[in-house]
């Protein structure tokens, strides 16, 4: 030891400290007694910063207390931002404890950033939602959503905001940096562009509904007229409120004119009708002068001649009634006769029905006989004899058929069967009862009765499926005039010099599909609308033939020139010359499909015939890549191998690694693709073998502070033997084996051996004096060692590890830094100054140190101890 540090001891003794001034933290607990006067002058002081803060955090809601939270405007000087936001976490305090109206210190503040942040710092979640929703202005919520002091805060300002545009500009802005909030913004984002496009949709639904009904409104009235019309308005009042004004105002204008039409329609049916009746009056009335002047004419006429005639007219209609009498009665004779024999022909081909007719016919005409002859009503009687006994022959026969119809009929009731094939079903079966009751007249009205509603109760899913079929029909029709009219609008677009061959394409392919998604269709109704249709495409599509054609030609035309280029070989004017081919062939428009491929196969075919003995020269230059690619390969396998190995051939290689590096850096190009892989695995390998070396280091490093412990602990039981006065042998065996385990160790850590000095020394002159102390010094080691490396500490030392942080929080206001710096390797060596305690206590504080250094990725280990 050195001679001044031999003085030292006695100049602090004989030069005593002033008495130290009180500490900050002395200061700021005397606050707590001290009145509001003292308090508010000491925080908006220029003292230390901790009393300073200490005051603030005391002070009661008032004008200072807001002034220093920016809360209110005065003539305080600014302070800055620690003790800004030290204020404010006092007023959300105060917000907290109930002393302070969060509403009403809202509505005095003109501060939104500071009452933002307090609102962050209250207990109370609700605050801070209810700040934003008072702030109107969006490009503060934007700064709030980028800047804001808590993800809580950004979240809240994002879903604030509603401008789509500041959305958007956001969006890009928090990629990448709160999950959180681009989420919510992103979600944002997704609904406004959702209600852009059902907004472009319905308003393209709105500006094709008002498109025909302008093109409705100047046609001329039709049968269809008024039913197109009342379609077309239906489904305007369903689109209206979404309507643009313009679009609206055009479509009212056309749903006028449409009742315009139809109004002018009916006026004129009105006057043709009007004027109708009046030429149909005016005519009664000539007729009716006309007709009595005659009936007055005829009537004077009459009486004349009606005496004279009166006479003759009487004999002669006496004579002509007994001869008509007498014609009708041999009439009405032949024909009853002339009927019942048509009626036993008809029984003799078993025509029942017709035979039925004919009796009923008798029937009628036998009033007309004065007096039925006996042969007549024989005959009559025979023929009532026959029918009677043919229908009830029929009608026993036919019977069960019918009754089985009638059932099959009425199972059909309620049939879930497809409409067209319960359609044919029924009609097959009224088929089956026509053929049955074919020349039978049955007497069973009921029978028929019950088939004929059975058959109309199945038909009605028939009914209702073959009525939606007509309206379907219809809707076809509409829309594929709708198709035809877009078609036209689209031919007329691409009128011009140069239209949109792609565009083209796609409308001749995806047109027919369109229209052939909306049928059926009534043929009738659709087949002029199919001719326009087809004479649309047919135009686009010669028009695409012929640029197709014009394509060709100049493809072919390149082809040539490609393929005359061949004979000028290999020069690099063939090879610019080709290239600028390959620029105008891209430049070409598309053939049609099934040649474009054979066209390009043909032109790079010459194309690659040019760059052939080019290809060479790169094959050459490809294989010296090859080479250096294998060289810095085998350079990367090396070091691997190098990487893989330790002991004394790991030591030995890592001299080569300089070499390897620069052989590696004067390499050659080397293929791009592989460059970058193969310099990430060198470095990777060599990164590898500098890790291994600092871990041998690192665990000579460690393996020194294990023996040094090692040490310090054969030292301490010699020195424990000593305060415990054993014997001289135990003392001199104890000292022995300290000295042989000393000697054997070749290499201690920077100041072991100076550490290891300073342990004898303490161990000659051990006593039991000095056991509390050095265990109590020990402990502290261990607890210090503890707080580094954030372990808890056993509770018989809770008390010592809370003295030790007060006194470090004391230390740390007063002073800049410690004088000795926590360090776990400082620890071990001032472990080793400590001198002896019990070997049972030593043990136990060993074990705790030796955990602490294992938690910091140390492996540790110690003879007797587990780290």
């Amino acid at each position: 030891m050195r001679f001044r540090d031999l003085l030292r001891p006695l100049w602090h003794f004989s030069h005593s400290a002033p008495p130290s001034p009180p500490t900050s933290e002395t200061r700021a607990a005397a606050l707590d007694a001290a009145s509001s006067e003292l308090v508010t002058a000491t925080a908006l002081g220029d003292g230390e910063e901790s009393v300073r803060a200490a005051a603030i955090r005391k002070l009661p809601d008032g004008t200072v207390l807001r002034r220093l939270a920016g809360l209110s405007d005065g003539t305080t000087p600014p302070v800055s931002s620690h003790f800004e936001r030290i204020a404010q976490e006092r007023v959300a305090q105060l917000i907290g404890a109930g002393a302070i109206d969060f509403a009403d210190l809202g509505a005095s503040t003109g501060n939104t950033t500071a009452m933002l942040s307090v609102a962050a710092l209250c207990s109370d979640p609700a605050h801070l939602p209810r700040i934003l929703t008072s702030i109107d202005d969006p490009q503060r919520l934007a700064t709030l959503v980028i800047e804001g002091s808590s993800s809580r805060m950004r979240q809240l300002a994002a879903q604030s905001i509603e401008d789509p545009a500041e959305l958007t500009r956001l969006l890009k802005q928090v990629r990448g940096k709160d999950k959180s909030v681009y989420k919510i913004i992103k979600q944002k984002c997704d609904v406004l562009r959702a209600e852009e496009q059902r907004i472009a949709r319905v308003a393209s639904d709105v500006a094709a509904l008002c498109a025909s009904l302008e093109r409705h409104s100047h046609r001329v009235y039709d049968a269809l007229y008024a039913t197109s019309f009342k379609l077309f308005h239906e489904q305007w009042q369903t689109f209206e409120p979404q309507a643009a004004p313009e679009i609206k105002d055009r479509a009212l204008l056309a749903i006028d004119r449409c009742r315009d039409v139809i109004a002018g329609h009916m006026r004129q049916v009105a006057q043709r009708a009007e004027e109708e009746a009046q030429q149909a009056a005016r005519k009664a009335s000539r007729e009716q002068a006309t007709a009595l002047a005659e009936m007055e004419t005829q009537r004077r006429n009459e009486a004349a001649a009606l005496a004279a005639a009166e006479a003759a007219a009487l004999r002669e209609t006496e004579e002509k009634a007994r001869t008509e009498k007498l014609a009708a009665e041999a009439l009405a004779l032949r024909q009853v006769g002339g009927l019942i024999g048509k009626a036993n022909s008809a029984l003799r081909e078993g025509n029942t029905a017709r035979a039925a007719g004919l009796r009923r016919a008798v029937e009628e005409r036998l009033p007309t006989v004065p007096a039925a002859r006996a042969f007549l009503a024989s005959q009559v009687l025979q023929l009532d004899i026959k029918l009677h006994e043919l229908k009830e022959w029929k009608d026993y026969a036919v019977a069960p058929k019918r009754a089985e119809l009638i059932e099959e009929m009425e199972a059909l009731v309620g049939s879930t069967e497809a409409p067209k094939a319960l359609a044919d079903r029924i009609k097959r079966l009224q088929d089956e009862w026509k053929t049955i009751s074919k020349g039978i007249v049955s007497d069973s009205e009921a029978d028929w009765q019950r088939f004929h509603q059975a058959s109309h109760a199945a038909y009605q899913p028939c009914r209702e499926y073959f009525e939606a079929q007509a309206r379907l029909r219809q809707e076809n029709v509409e829309k594929r005039r709708l198709v035809l009219e877009r078609l036209r609008a689209f031919e007329n677009s691409q009128s011009g010099e140069h239209p949109d061959w792609r565009a083209v394409t796609a409308v001749l392919r995806e047109a027919p599909q369109e229209w052939r998604r909306h049928s059926p269709v009534d043929r009738a109704a659709g087949l002029a609308i199919q001719e326009e249709f087809d004479a649309s495409i047919d135009r686009l599509q010669g028009r695409l033939d012929s640029w197709y054609a014009h394509n060709l030609a100049e493809k072919k035309s390149l082809i040539l020139r490609a393929q005359h280029l061949r004979t000028k070989g290999d020069s690099s004017e063939a090879v610019e010359a080709v290239k600028r081919l390959q620029l105008l062939w891209k430049n070409v428009g598309a053939a049609q499909r099934d040649q474009e491929q054979r066209l390009w196969d043909e032109f790079r075919g010459q194309c690659d015939a040019v760059f052939q003995k080019r290809q060479q020269v790169h094959a050459e230059f490809a294989a010296g890549l090859e080479a250096n690619r294998r060289q810095a390969a085998t350079l990367c396998e090396e070091a691997e191998q190098l990487a893989a190995i330790s002991g004394t051939a790991f030591l030995e290689g890592v001299a080569k690694i300089p070499q390897w590096r620069a052989d590696f850096d004067a390499l050659a190009e080397v293929p791009r693709a592989d460059l970058r892989g193969l310099r990430d695995r060198f470095e990777r390998a060599l990164a590898r073998c500098q890790v291994q070396v600092s871990q041998m280091r690192e665990r000579d490093k460690e393996r020194s502070f294990t023996n040094l412990l090692e040490a310090a602990r054969l030292i301490h039981a010699y020195g424990w033997a000593v305060a415990q006065g054993g014997a001289s042998s135990d003392l001199e065996a104890l000292k022995q084996a300290a000295e042989i385990y000393i000697a054997g160790v070749q290499q201690w850590p920077k100041g072991g051996a100076q550490a290891l000095k300073e342990a004898w020394v303490k161990a000659h002159a051990s006593s039991d004096s000095d056991m509390v102390a050095n265990e109590t010094a020990l402990r502290m080691l261990c607890i210090r060692s503890e707080i580094f490396t954030d372990r808890p500490t056993p509770p018989e030392d809770h008390t010592l590890r809370r003295v030790y942080q007060v006194q470090r929080l004391v230390r740390s206001m007063g002073q800049r830094g410690e004088d000795s710096p926590d360090d776990l390797d400082a620890f071990g060596l001032a472990w080793v100054r400590v001198g002896p305690v019990s070997a049972a206590t030593h043990e136990t504080l060993l074990a705790r140190f030796l955990r602490c250094r294992t938690s910091r990725g140390v492996a540790v280990s110690h003879s007797g101890s587990v780290a």
